[in-house]
């Protein structure tokens, strides 16, 4: 794209459908959130508003849309609940509460918008939030500590839940553990605003896995697990009566030939047609694979994209299906790709922003 059209793409109106809320860990007074404009057409983001926040990690945005919780790595870890201005996507700090653990990485909310989920990568603790009808953060009414380890030292010598990720139907909670090669399966007892064990309590990946990022289909009956220190996708089969999951086929994130020693994959998306698409840090691309196909029995990889920028940390597709927004944090900027009718990505634009960790959209009033 020439100079001259990148700067006609850059000055279009701006969709007013949604915003894109983009966390910065930049430190030297730019951390924070950062709210844009989104494009639909153009894929671009135009700035707005930026809020203040001392070390935000990841963002998840409540199905009002009207509340957004922010997992702060900062006085030991907390969970950060705001308000979020719909027009212009300023923050108004709502409530501050301890993560029970260290190092928060990973923030979620049930479907139905009852509880907030956080990780904590530190501390081997996953914890569990009430909201009330506005969708305001109350404190902790759960939390559940794992135990173990794995084969990989200097990664494994404990604990590290990566995420917390809530069954399509609410009904479960799904907690991958990088140090213990396991994914906690925890029941959600809406009556007792608790935790408990499901049936089958966990699922168990092969030694050196390294859990990460779990994602479903939009039916649910599959989950994406990205396994961080292996290079892995592992399809899991979910059984939706008992939450239990049982790994049906897996695929390294890398091409062909590419060795995995250098690479950590991050993030897991499924697009609403089928495809799958893993960020891969080390290798700089996103990989993108079919979705999987009980009739096939594998993934079926369709390429890798250069994300053109290091550290490609987080991404999230857009609400329409029609881009892809990658996170480049070391490499300053959020990278927009066209989604193909094939599921393979096409650069479109790129945009400057102080170290991203995570971005979420909003559906603006």
């Amino acid at each position: 794209m020439t100079d001259a059209e990148d700067a006609a793409e850059a000055a279009r109106p701006t969709d007013a459908s949604h915003l894109a809320l983009v966390c910065s860990t930049a430190g030297d007074g730019e951390s924070g959130v950062y709210a844009y404009g989104y494009d639909a057409d153009a894929g671009t983001l135009s700035d707005l508003t930026t809020t203040a926040v001392e070390h935000p990690m990841f963002l998840a945005v409540h199905p009002n849309a009207d509340r957004v919780y922010v997992a702060n790595r900062t006085d030991g870890g907390t969970v950060t609940a705001f308000a979020v201005d719909r027009t212009d996507g300023s923050l108004t700090r709502r409530a501050d509460r301890s993560s029970e653990g260290v190092g928060p990485c990973y923030v979620s909310v049930d479907p139905a918008g009852r509880y907030a989920f956080a990780a904590n990568y530190g501390g081997g603790t996953a914890t569990m939030y009430p909201l009330d009808e506005a969708g305001d953060l109350g404190p902790a009414c759960d939390v559940v500590r794992h135990e173990g380890s794995g084969p990989v030292d200097d990664r494994q010598a404990e604990p590290h839940p990566h995420s917390a990720v809530p069954s399509p139907d609410g009904q479960y909670l799904y907690v991958p553990d990088l140090g213990t090669d396991e994914v906690g399966i925890y029941r959600i007892d809406a009556g007792a605003d608790r935790l408990r064990p499901a049936e089958t309590a966990s699922v168990t990946l092969p030694p050196g896995t390294g859990p990460r990022h779990l994602a479903f289909g939009p039916d649910g009956e599959y989950g994406y697990l990205v396994g961080e220190l292996d290079s892995t996708l592992t399809v899991l089969a979910r059984d939706p009566s008992t939450g239990a999951l049982a790994p049906v086929a897996s695929a390294s994130a890398l091409p062909e030939g590419v060795g995995e020693s250098d690479n950590a994959p991050a993030d897991v998306h499924v697009h609403l047609s089928g495809p799958v698409y893993v960020s891969n840090r080390g290798h700089q691309s996103v990989a993108a694979f079919d979705a999987f196909d009980d009739t096939r029995g594998e993934l079926r990889p369709l390429g890798h994209t250069p994300t053109g920028g290091a550290n490609p940390r987080d991404f999230a597709v857009a609400p329409d299906g029609r881009h892809l927004l990658v996170e480049n944090r070391d490499g300053y900027e959020v990278a927009t790709f066209a989604v193909g009718f094939d599921g393979r990505l096409a650069e479109r634009t790129r945009r400057e922003v102080p170290k991203p960790t995570c971005l979420a959209f909003v559906p603006r009033d």
